[in-house]
């Protein structure tokens, strides 16, 4: 099959995803009938306005990660049989669209727990600063690399025992002990605390 001709098409394929992969998206969309890319243009759509219904706050990166696990598939499979092609989207969506949940309960965590720490004092003034550490924070939290997020996510989830549970089973999933895992955690708190007192200055 060839490559869409439309630039929008073109322009909305994630650089990410390897050629052969994006071809055979464009060919399982088009259920045999090439439609030069406009198959995968609105599909791409209707999941952009799916997730900004739910809210969600890049909806335009969460329908590209759907397509790009729906590519992955194909890629791996050959082939995906068991529903319609925009059906199969949504249930793949619906699975992202919890995952990011997910991610965002981890990320207001992280952000209470450090904001409480950097800054633990109340009144009216206290609080407003407070809000605009969580705004520094949420910023600084998505500069961070992927590992590094991963990382500094996972130790800061859970509450009393249970964040003790997942802090071992993060160290033994990345092969450390948990003291090396709470140097590298210091590393990435004193990292964000850098970042968010820089935004801070200049907001």
């Amino acid at each position: 099959m060839s490559k869409p001709s439309t630039s929008s098409a073109k322009s909305k394929k994630n650089r990410n995803l390897e050629a052969d992969a994006f071809k055979r998206l464009l060919a399982w969309l088009d259920c045999g009938v090439n439609s030069e890319g406009k198959q995968y243009v609105e599909m791409r759509q209707r999941l952009v306005t799916y997730f900004d219904r739910k809210n969600c706050l890049s909806p335009d990166d969460l329908a590209d990660e759907t397509l790009n696990r729906v590519a992955r598939r194909l890629q791996e499979e050959g082939f995906i049989s068991a529903e319609k092609p925009a059906r199969y989207c949504y249930i793949v969506a619906r699975f992202v669209f919890m995952e990011s949940l997910r991610e965002g309960e981890r990320e207001r965590s992280l952000q209470s727990e450090l904001v409480r720490q950097w800054h633990p004092t109340s009144g009216a003034e206290a609080d407003d600063t407070r809000e605009k550490m969580l705004a520094c924070m949420q910023e600084c939290i998505q500069k961070l690399g992927a590992a590094k997020r991963e990382l500094i996510l996972g130790y800061y989830t859970g509450k009393e025992r249970q964040k003790i549970e997942n802090r071992k089973r993060l160290a033994s999933s990345l092969g450390l002990t948990t003291n090396a895992l709470s140097i590298r955690a210091c590393r990435i708190r004193d990292e964000l605390e850098a970042c968010v007192r820089e935004y801070m200055r200049t907001k």
